[in-house]
């Protein structure tokens, strides 16, 4: 029976409300706007002078082949991050979910490195990986492999792929495990007096069960490798070597701080913002249904 509660008068409950409504306003709705203000004016480089130019930024976005090159490259990111994120988090979560000696521990392992910076992050990698001081660079040029990120597009590309997996694979683990844990015994116990075994039995039985979990996190997923790896990305390669690693999020730092157009990195923002407006929207109205089913 579901139980609410009651208040007399209509002075507490917006007593209560206020502070998250205030940070709400103060964080969300006004940046909003003003972003959307910018992104139908044209502004010089010094901010001195502003005309209003409709949606001339945003026509100007859908004819640059920069930007589209941008939006192509950040779907892979996306995409790619989602997978190798949530397998290996699958993968961590199912052989942590078993009856071994030791199970807390290695759970408390695997959840260390989300709580670790982005930034904090590209310095660990950075002294791993950069090309003239790196401990791994230095292995890998003993052995004939030439890995330079700095100047190679491919490399960098792939490395912060692989970065921003590893940064997430303990989220990933966190919701897995909680998933597996709610999956019931005696679903397991029947499965397995049936023959079902191992893989078969993950398969066919486990996995359905999970299906709720798996889309929550690769929504969760794409709007952290689409708007979260920014620090990552930038305190690593700044989005080079020349755009190798230029996501949406790094194009709208580089256009609005670096080359000071405002106008047209306002539109960039108001389009992130959409995207990720719509992809919570779709959250939230399947993982809803899949409640109530």
């Amino acid at each position: 029976m579901e139980r609410r509660t009651l208040f007399n008068g209509r002075l507490l409950p917006a007593v209560l409300v206020l502070p998250q409504l205030a940070i709400t306003i103060l964080f969300f709705i006004l940046p909003a706007y003003k972003a959307f203000a910018e992104s139908v004016r044209a502004t010089d480089a010094f901010g001195l002078h502003t005309s209003f130019v409709g949606f001339a930024n945003f026509l100007h976005l859908a004819r640059s082949n920069l930007y589209q090159h941008a939006m192509i490259r950040t779907g892979v990111f996306c995409v790619a991050v989602t997978v190798l994120a949530m397998a290996a988090g699958l993968v961590l979560a199912v052989f942590a979910d078993r009856a071994i000696k030791g199970r807390a521990i290695y759970r408390t392992l695997l959840i260390w490195p989300y709580a670790i910076a982005p930034a904090i992050a590209s310095v660990i990698f950075v002294f791993l990986l950069q090309p003239q001081i790196g401990l791994i660079t230095n292995l890998l040029g003993r052995l004939g492999i030439d890995f330079d990120y700095a100047t190679n597009g491919g490399q960098a590309f792939l490395l912060i792929i692989l970065i921003a997996a590893w940064k997430q694979v303990s989220y990933n683990f966190i919701f897995y495990v909680a998933g597996l844990q709610s999956v019931p015994r005696s679903v397991i116990e029947a499965a397995t007096l049936d023959g079902a075994r191992g893989f078969h039995r993950f398969r066919t039985m486990i996995w359905p069960l999970l299906t709720p979990t798996t889309f929550f996190l690769i929504i969760v997923n794409f709007v952290y490798a689409a708007f979260d790896t920014f620090a990552l990305i930038f305190a690593l390669t700044a989005g080079g070597p020349g755009t190798a690693t230029e996501t949406l999020v790094v194009k709208v730092y580089r256009d609005g701080v670096i080359n000071l157009d405002l106008g047209g990195s306002a539109a960039q923002s108001v389009i992130l913002m959409a995207i990720i407006v719509g992809l919570t929207a779709i959250q939230f109205r399947y993982t809803g249904k899949r409640a109530v089913s």
